[in-house]
């Protein structure tokens, strides 16, 4: 039996950058402008995220990164499941509207 369901899961970037000279300054925009075109949204500074769909689109984003990286500092990749990344706690202040569910089996789409 082929299983045709897509695993939703959310890919996650944490990344420190420095940002003392004109050239550290480039870099960080240039990276962060990468995850902004490639479809990340910031959950909060210097944490961007993106909805991916199975392993295959996991792999060409985390390629596309790897080929964007910025010469220095420190950046950090992670991919948890829907149901994982939900079970975030926030602890102070409030989920974005991108996160906000709309239903128990609906995406809300940005």
């Amino acid at each position: 039996m082929i299983n045709n369901s897509i695993d939703i899961m959310r890919m996650i970037v944490f990344f420190d950058l420095p940002t003392i000279t004109v050239k550290n300054k480039r870099d960080y925009v240039r990276f962060r402008k990468f995850l902004i075109k490639d479809g990340f949204d910031m959950i909060q500074w210097s944490v961007y995220c993106r909805i991916i769909a199975g392993k295959d689109s996991e792999e060409s984003h985390f390629k596309r990164i790897k080929d964007n990286l910025p010469p220095e500092g420190s950046v950090r990749c992670l991919t948890v499941t829907e149901k994982q990344y939900a079970s975030i706690e926030i602890l102070v202040g409030k989920p974005k509207r991108q996160e906000i569910k709309v239903g128990g089996t609906q995406l809300l789409l940005f």
